[in-house]
């Protein structure tokens, strides 16, 4: 779906004349489909210009209640109750019913956006969890002894054979 901007979204209203054509000739001349159109034009009917501001989307769970228990009570249409909580989006109301259907309240809870933070992973609770001393806190310290073992034995061996190597190139003598 194409996002509009407030002032297309202005224009395509106050362009709008219902004796010259109808909501979905014009909606199709527009380029926006009618009950995007009449979702609008209820919109600016009841709330003016001010309701095309991008405004705050992230609502909490009891706002979806109260909206959701609103048009249980009033019968009203989608369309009506989310033009009358001056929602965005009109369908945004059916995705919650179906929250609510199948996941209760908790399902209403608004989600975090983004990308999660990393978290750090420390060793420092398995270490406190052994008891110095015990046999775990002694088997954990041959095993990070023979590991530093290896690593040396390792870096030695490197740095010999490093010195056997003759990386130095020999230069040809010019004049002889």
């Amino acid at each position: 779906m194409t996002k509009f901007s407030k002032d297309r979204k202005l224009a395509i209203i106050q362009g709008y004349d219902p004796d010259f054509l109808s909501q979905m000739e014009y909606a199709n001349q527009m380029g926006v489909t009618k009950s995007q159109f009449q979702y609008w034009l209820k919109l600016y009917e009841m709330h003016g210009e001010s309701t095309f501001t991008n405004g705050y989307t992230n609502y909490p769970a009891s706002f979806k209640l109260d909206v959701l228990n609103h048009m249980a009570q009033s019968e009203a249409s989608l369309m009506d109750t989310a033009a009358l909580f001056n929602l965005p989006n009109f369908s945004i109301l059916h995705s919650w019913q179906k929250k609510m259907e199948t996941g209760g309240l908790e399902a209403l809870e608004p989600k975090k956006k983004g990308r999660p933070s990393m978290k750090k992973v420390s060793n420092s609770s398995n270490k406190r969890s052994v008891v110095e001393g015990s046999v775990e806190a002694l088997e954990e310290r041959i095993k990070q002894l023979e590991m530093e073992n290896e690593y040396l034995k390792k870096l030695n061996a490197l740095v010999r054979n490093k010195e056997k190597s003759p990386n130095k190139t020999k230069h040809k003598r010019s004049g002889n």
